[in-house]
């Protein structure tokens, strides 16, 4: 499997390359360079300096190295059916003067509702495949592509336009279509990326990218605009009549409930759970109109409030966008196990292009 990543490197760093990666996957604790040597049994290596270089100064795109690794996931786990990756980002916690990248942003671990905390760290953006892994028995969360989102400080320090995860998350998802053109691709996000210019974004394409995100009840909706009449006049008209809000649409009772059962309910298997839906435009002045099918989600044991999510494919089912959006969670849990076994956050470059490297190998 190893091999399918030679022909990023020139020979002799490759073979440096295999040795850090055999050490990394050893290694408990921390994952330095350090503790890499050490366990594979080089802790009196002369020269090793050169592994260091393998991360800070050699020539390779670790880009490209993302592009071989997603080809290997989706053949070992989903070579056909849609592409279901989620997308998120994480806190790196480091600290240092020569780390120029890092910014001062909210904890998501520490941080709740009631109670905010912020961190010094760096904040990586990832996307993962979400599959089902035979002899586990559930699905995993396997990230393929990480970038590295630096704080507004970094960029005004440099005279450079800064760019929002929004933006660098558009980027990365069209830098997906064009690895894989031909199969259908359905992204799962929480709502903190429900935006407008970027659903259009994805809906302006000859493949477009299904988005599934939760989304606000008091968003207004609208009819599909109707059609021109004969000989009229005029600019032609975006949206329909306003229709109500979804949170008008949760205590009318005229909404139509249905029971659906979603096979995997985060930890709890199995759950029947009540859903409603419906289809409408979303729409603000100066952006692209973006057709979307809501779903709303009643819990009857009242262990979670109401909540809505939004499908920018219309013919998606209800119980398939909730089942997919639930899916979500194993990012979460990626992030968790990716500190607790894989020793991100204890390794300890300073330099720009050893941290770029660093945590999307780990």
């Amino acid at each position: 499997m190893l091999l399918a990543f030679a022909p990023l490197f020139r020979a002799c760093v490759w073979e440096q390359a295999q040795l850090l990666l055999r050490g990394a996957i050893l290694a408990p604790g921390q994952r330095t360079v350090c503790s890499v040597l050490r366990v594979v049994g080089l802790a009196f290596e002369t020269h090793f300096q050169n592994d260091h270089r393998v991360l800070n100064r050699a020539r390779w795109n670790s880009r490209a190295a993302s592009r071989i690794l997603l080809g290997l996931l989706l053949q070992a786990f989903a070579p056909d059916g849609p592409i279901l990756v989620g997308w998120d980002d994480t806190i790196e916690r480091r600290w240092g003067k020569q780390i120029q990248a890092r910014g001062i942003d909210r904890d998501p671990v520490r941080s709740s509702r009631s109670h905010f905390v912020k961190t010094s760290g760096l904040r990586w953006l990832s996307l993962l495949l979400l599959v089902e892994i035979p002899w586990a028995g559930r699905v995993w969360a396997l990230p393929f592509f990480t970038v590295l989102a630096p704080s507004e400080r970094y960029h005004q320090k440099r005279q450079q336009r800064h760019k929002t995860l929004v933006n660098w998350g558009r980027q990365m998802l069209l830098q997906l279509r064009r690895w894989v053109p031909e199969r259908p691709i359905v992204l799962v996000v929480d709502s903190g990326y429900a935006a407008l210019d970027f659903r259009g974004c994805l809906m302006n394409r000859r493949q477009p990218i299904t988005c599934i995100t939760r989304w606000r009840l008091a968003a207004q909706l609208s009819a599909p605009a109707p059609a021109r009449r004969k000989g009229q006049i005029g600019r032609p008209r975006r949206k329909g009549v306003r229709l109500p809000r979804l949170q008008q649409r949760v205590s009318d009772r005229k909404t139509v409930w249905r029971r659906s059962t979603v096979p995997h309910w985060y930890s709890a298997g199995p759950r029947t759970i009540p859903v409603a839906t419906g289809t409408a435009v979303w729409y603000r002045v100066g952006l692209p109109v973006v057709p979307i099918r809501w779903v709303l989600i009643r819990d009857p044991p009242q262990q979670f409030r109401t909540q809505a999510l939004l499908s920018t494919d219309l013919a998606v089912a209800p119980g398939q966008a909730v089942q997919w959006f639930v899916l979500r969670w194993q990012l979460e849990t990626t992030f968790a196990e990716g500190r607790a076994q894989l020793g991100v956050e204890s390794q300890r470059p300073w330099s720009n292009l050893a941290i770029a490297r660093t945590t999307p190998g780990l």
